[in-house]
C-alpha cells in the first residue's frame, strides 16, 4: 500500500493506514512493542489528516486507532501519554455516538473502559470511577437489547467498576 499511497495518497492512504493499525496489533501480540508503537503512530497520523478532509469518513478510524495507540504506550509503561492519547478518542466516540448510537455506542463504552484504566493507572481514581461508571450505564443499555452480544462486555465492564470502586475505598 505504501508505494501506492505515494503515487496516489487520496485512494490509497486510507487502506495503508488501515493495515497498518492492523499490523501494529500483529506486533504487539507478538511482543514487539516499539515496532507496534511506530506502526499506529504513522497509522494515527494518517487518520488525521485524513480525518480533517473527510471527518464523517474517518473520524471513527481516527479514534480508533487512537484506542490502539493508547494501548501501545501503555504497554511500554508511557502512561501519562496513554491517557493522554485515550483522552483524545472520548469525544470523538461522543460525537460519533450522539449521531449513530447503535453503532458506536459499544466503541464509546470501551474507550471508556480504558480510559477508566489509564486515569487509575496515573492515580487518578476519582476520575477512573466515573469513566467506569459511565462505561457500565452504556453497557447495561445495551445489554438490555443485545443481551448475548453485550453481556460479556458488561460482566467486564462491572468487574473494572468493582476494581475502581475498591481504588477509592468503597469496599461494600
Amino acid at each position: 500500500h505504501r508505494e501506492f499511497a505515494k503515487i496516489d495518497p487520496e485512494v490509497f492512504n486510507p487502506p495503508l493506514a488501515g493495515s497498518l493499525n492492523s499490523l501494529s496489533n500483529r506486533l504487539a501480540e507478538t511482543g514487539h512493542l516499539e515496532g507496534a508503537l511506530t506502526v499506529i503512530e504513522e497509522a494515527v497520523s494518517i487518520y488525521q489528516h485524513l480525518a480533517k478532509t473527510y471527518p464523517e469518513a474517518f473520524d471513527s478510524d481516527l479514534a480508533m486507532s487512537i484506542c490502539s495507540l493508547s494501548n501501545r504506550l501503555a504497554q511500554i509503561g508511557r502512561r501519562e501519554d496513554a491517557l493522554k492519547a485515550v483522552e483524545e478518542a472520548i469525544p470523538i466516540y461522543k460525537e460519533l455516538a450522539k449521531i449513530y448510537p447503535e453503532v458506536f455506542n459499544p466503541d464509546l463504552a470501551k474507550s471508556l473502559d480504558s480510559l477508566s484504566s489509564r486515569l487509575a493507572d496515573n492515580g487518578r481514581r476519582e476520575d477512573a470511577l466515573k469513566a467506569a461508571e459511565e462505561a457500565v450505564l452504556i453497557y447495561r443499555q445495551l445489554a438490555k437489547v443485545h443481551s448475548q452480544a453485550f453481556n460479556p462486555d458488561l460482566a467486564s465492564s462491572l468487574d473494572s467498576l468493582s476494581n475502581r470502586l475498591a481504588g477509592v475505598g468503597h469496599r461494600e
